[in-house]
């Protein structure tokens, strides 16, 4: 990371919590195998998406190799677009094409261009 310029945000308002973590898996039947397991030890229920199974929302089993080597972890926040702000004034880059916007034009995803410990990371803006 590069030092970023300082913004009076408070990160305690922006609300960051872990909203999933994504596992990549190489294929959809092992992304399957892996949903599985997690059902099965935990009762935890399924949903299923075109590219990914969600296992109680908590942790989403990619189909393909996604962004990271291991996968990746989404954050929620309060405002996304802030979130984004107050963490490039900690250095952090941003990979702009990675950016979604909802209807109303607001950000609602964005990842980061650096990967934590094999992870990427992206916000999300919460509903």
């Amino acid at each position: 990371m590069k030092e970023g310029k300082s913004v009076d945000i408070n990160v305690k308002d922006l609300g960051f919590e872990v909203a999933h973590v994504g596992i990549n898996r190489p294929d959809a039947r092992q992304a399957h195998n892996t949903a599985d397991v997690l059902s099965d030890l935990f009762g935890f229920p399924q949903r299923e998406t075109p590219g990914s199974i969600f296992v109680n929302n908590q942790f989403e089993i990619m189909k393909t190799k996604f962004l990271g080597e291991c996968g990746h972890i989404a954050i929620r926040t309060n405002d996304a677009a802030k979130a984004r702000e107050y963490l490039a004034s900690k250095g952090v880059e941003f990979d702009e094409e990675t950016a979604n916007y909802d209807e109303n034009g607001k950000l609602a995803t964005i990842y980061m261009k650096n990967d934590i410990a094999g992870f990427a990371v992206h916000l999300l803006q919460k509903k």
